[in-house]
Order: structure tokens, then C-alpha cells, then sequence
């Protein structure tokens, strides 16, 4: 019972594709059709074959009765000219005749023995013939040559007789056979080239009737979290499809509101948080408890930092970097140096840049690009021991690194270090592990990489890679 699982499983894979099950179906079909058709074709070329043989046998006998006449000595008598007689020669062979009266006596024949075509007594003469004429087919072996011919009753001066016709069928004149024995032969190799091609022209019509869809679908993949105002397009679609696009894009729109109503919360919120902490930070500078002022000044400023990250959080979820856009990565450093420098001098410590000889121009944007970076630098100034440096690099290849000399990160934590909220094992209190969720979400927006490494002689070192873009000309 399992084995016969597998087959079935590939089976419904394979028919699962539209495209796929109508080839199938339609190989199958020229399959069926290539073995019928010719076999059928024969039939009919037979049958056709069969009837003009025998219409020309009869004609030949009517035409041989027409010079049977009586003489005024009451003798039938029958002249043929020339021709004929040389038709039906013995030499010949092909044709054979004879004339025999209603009780089967032979008047005339052109066998040498004056026998008759066929036998007397079987079919060549019925008991009962309505009408003056009537005619049978027969057929009949001589010395093994199958002899087919025409019996016909004639009524002359009111005297019956009949006329007997044959035909040697393995005489090397007669082509009818040869037509048909070699017709399947000829129509199969005919017939199977011409299915292929009505094979090919449905696949191109099929394949022509599903553009429309191929076209949704890849417009589908463009929708993400980022462009939620993406629609399937509806022109062009087949009936049957159009009721079930419509219905998606109808989906979409009820989730683009609800992406609009969480972004608008979280950005409310935000908002309405910072006027409590901004009065909170006054009323604590007042406080006569200089020591307790400086720790709730520590927890305030922690809590502005994670509003504003929040803030930020809810406006890149609808970030979108222009094709156009251009960011220079050292100018990005030079600027994020300049305003995380003062937070690591009170801090009694040192941040330093590295950047290259030559401008690193990527398609992006600065602004964004400037958070992703502070972000890195203010996480590596906030979890690193005091009196350590921070440092970052900017190389040739478009990648910026920045390295601290912190504990460095779990090989079992790389992995979940930028998700939302996520602030490992016990948590921290000084964050809202939101930083590099940030951080992440503003390179992929640039459709780059961001990953963590441990150095070799201690700390972390994060590294944002970007696909490099044109250089500006020299002397920019």
C-alpha cells in the first residue's frame, strides 16, 4: 500500500500544473488518435477501394453483354473487337469471362477449357431474380490466384443468360491492392508529424491563454509588507480565473488596513509618550536627591531611546528605497561618527573610522542608512565594557563593519539577534531589542545582508554587505 503512494503523489504534482496536465492529456489524445485514425482511414480506403473495384467489374460485364446479340438462325452469338480480345487473352491472364445460359451451360468463355468463372449452383445463380437485371460479387481460387469478379443476369430477346467477369488479383497490373496494402504504411507517417504540429500549435494557444496568469503571478511576488499596495491586475483574465483575483485583491486591501491601523498605533503611542517623559525628565532634575535623579534620568533616557525606536520601527514598515536613490557609505560613516562621537567621549571611550581611498556609491538611502549604522554604534556603546573602542570599516566591496570589543554573541543566539523584542537569555534591561530589528529591516530594504561574527581575539563584529553600485565620476 505505501509503494503505490509515491506514483500517486507524483501523479497529482504533475496535474497540479494546468499546463502540464493539458500536455499530458493531449499527448494521450495524439497518441489514441495516431493509432485509430490510420486504422480507421484504412477501413474507408477499403470499403472505397472494395466499391469502385467492384463498379468497374460490373461496368466491364455491361459492357461485354452489350455484344451478345442472336444471329436469325436463333444462335446467340457474341464479337468482340480486337482490343477486348486481346484483353482477355489467355497470354494475358489478368481478365477471364464466360456467358452460360439459365441452366448454367457455357455458351461463351475465354478459358481454354471453356469452363466458367465461377461455378454453376452457387450465388452466380439464385432460385429467385426480381427485375431483368440483377448482379453478385463473388471471388474464387484458381491454381492459388484469387480470382474477384461480377455475375450478371441479362435478359436478351427475352432469353436469360449470364455473364460472368473476373479478375485476377495477383496479376502484376492490379494496383488497387497495392494502394491499400501500403495506405496504413504511408497515412502513419503522415498522420503522426501532423499531430504533433496541432499537438504544438494547443500547447502555444494554451500557453498564450495563460500569460495573463503568469503575469499576476509574478506580480503577486512583489507583494511584501513593504508594498502592500500592489494589486493583481485583472485585464486579460479568463473568466474562470478573474472571480478568484478579484477576491484576493480584495483581501489585500482589507490587510493594507490593517497594517495602516497597527502603524498608526504604534506611531500614536509613540507620540503621546514623549510629552509624559519630556515632564518626568524636569520634574527629576528638581529632585534634592542628586543620586536618585541620576538613576531616573538613566531609566527616562532608556525609555525615550525606546520610543524613538518605536517611532522608527513604525516608519520603516513602509519603506521602499527609489531605483534613482544614491548613498555614499563613507559619508554615511563620516555623518554617524559625528553625531554617536559625543555619546562615546562622555563615556571615556574612543569610535574610529576606516574608510577606503575611493567613494563607495550604492543605490539607497542615506537617511535610512545613517540609522541602521548609529544603531550598530549606540548597541556596541551600550553592551561593551567601559574604557573598549568601537570601530567601523568601510571596504571596496560595498560592506560596512563594526566591531566592538564586547563578550561577542552565542553561536546559538546569531540567529535571533535581529528579530523584534528579542534581547536573549534573561533579557536586558537597558533595551527593548529593537535596534537591530531596525537595523535588519532597513538593509533587506536595500536588498542587502546583515549577519554577526565573533572576532578572533574577542568581541563582535557586524557586518551589513550591499550590492555596489556606479562610482561617480573623478573628482567628485
Amino acid at each position: 500500500m505505501a509503494g503505490t503512494r509515491g506514483p500517486r503523489r507524483a501523479a497529482r504534482g504533475v496535474f497540479r500544473s494546468i499546463t502540464r496536465r493539458i500536455i499530458v492529456l493531449h499527448v494521450a489524445a495524439v497518441i489514441v488518435t495516431a493509432t485509430v485514425m490510420p486504422l480507421v482511414l484504412y477501413l474507408f480506403m477499403s470499403a472505397a477501394v472494395q466499391t469502385l473495384h467492384r463498379r468497374a467489374l460490373q461496368e466491364q460485364a455491361e459492357w461485354l453483354a452489350r455484344h451478345l446479340q442472336y444471329r436469325p438462325d436463333g444462335r446467340l452469338s457474341l464479337t468482340l473487337p480486337e482490343g477486348l480480345v486481346d484483353l482477355f487473352s489467355p497470354t494475358y491472364g489478368r481478365y477471364t469471362y464466360a456467358v452460360l445460359d439459365r441452366d448454367g451451360v457455357v455458351l461463351f468463355s475465354s478459358n481454354p477449357d471453356a469452363k466458367p468463372v465461377f461455378p454453376p449452383g452457387g450465388p452466380a445463380f439464385p432460385d429467385e431474380v426480381s427485375g431483368t437485371d440483377d448482379v453478385q460479387f463473388l471471388e474464387t481460387t484458381v491454381d492459388g490466384h484469387v480470382i474477384e469478379g461480377a455475375s450478371i443476369r441479362k435478359e436478351i430477346e427475352g432469353r436469360t443468360v449470364w455473364v460472368q467477369l473476373g479478375e485476377n488479383l495477383s496479376h502484376r497490373d492490379v494496383l488497387l491492392d497495392d494502394v491499400t496494402a501500403q495506405f496504413l504504411h504511408k497515412v502513419g507517417w503522415i498522420t503522426v508529424p501532423i499531430l504533433l504540429l496541432l499537438l504544438a500549435a494547443a500547447i502555444a494557444i494554451v500557453r498564450g491563454a495563460l500569460k495573463p496568469l503568469r503575469e499576476a503571478s509574478a506580480q503577486a511576488q512583489n507583494i511584501s509588507p513593504v508594498r502592500i499596495d500592489v494589486r493583481l491586475p485583472v485585464e486579460g483574465l479568463p473568466d474562470e480565473v478573474l472571480p478568484l483575483v478579484i477576491a484576493v485583491n480584495q483581501a489585500l486591501d482589507r490587510l493594507a488596513e490593517g497594517y495602516r491601523v497597527q502603524r498608526e498605533f504604534a506611531s500614536d503611542a509613540a507620540h503621546e509618550l514623549r510629552t509624559p517623559l519630556a515632564i518626568l525628565r524636569t520634574r527629576i532634575d528638581t529632585l534634592p536627591d542628586r543620586e536618585l535623579a541620576r538613576t531616573l534620568s538613566g531609566d527616562v533616557a532608556n525609555m525615550s531611546r525606546l520610543v524613538s525606536q518605536l517611532l522608527e520601527a513604525a516608519d520603516l514598515d513602509t519603506v521602499a528605497v527609489g531605483p534613482d536613490e544614491r548613498a555614499e557609505l563613507n559619508e554615511v560613516c563620516e555623518d554617524v561618527i559625528a553625531l554617536v562621537g559625543p555619546l562615546a567621549l562622555a563615556q571615556g571611550r574612543m569610535i574610529e573610522l576606516r574608510r577606503t581611498a575611493k567613494p563607495v556609491v550604492i543605490r539607497g538611502d542615506p537617511e535610512m542608512l545613517r540609522r541602521a549604522v548609529r544603531n550598530l554604534s549606540e548597541n556596541a556603546l551600550h553592551h561593551t565594557p567601559p574604557g573598549t573602542d568601537v570601530r567601523i570599516v568601510v571596504s571596496d566591496d560595498a560592506t560596512i563593519t563594526v566591531l566592538d570589543e564586547g563578550p561577542g554573541i552565542a553561536p546559538a543566539d546569531r540567529e535571533n539577534i535581529f528579530r523584534r523584542f528579542w534581547r536573549g537569555d534573561g533579557g536586558c534591561a537597558s533595551g527593548a531589542g529593537l535596534g537591530l530589528a531596525i537595523v535588519k529591516r532597513i538593509v533587506d530594504a536595500h536588498g542587502g545582508s546583515a549577519s554577526v561574527e565573533n572576532r578572533p581575539g574577542g568581541g563582535a563584529a557586524f557586518i551589513l554587505r550591499f550590492a555596489a553600485g556606479p562610482h561617480p565620476p573623478a573628482g567628485a
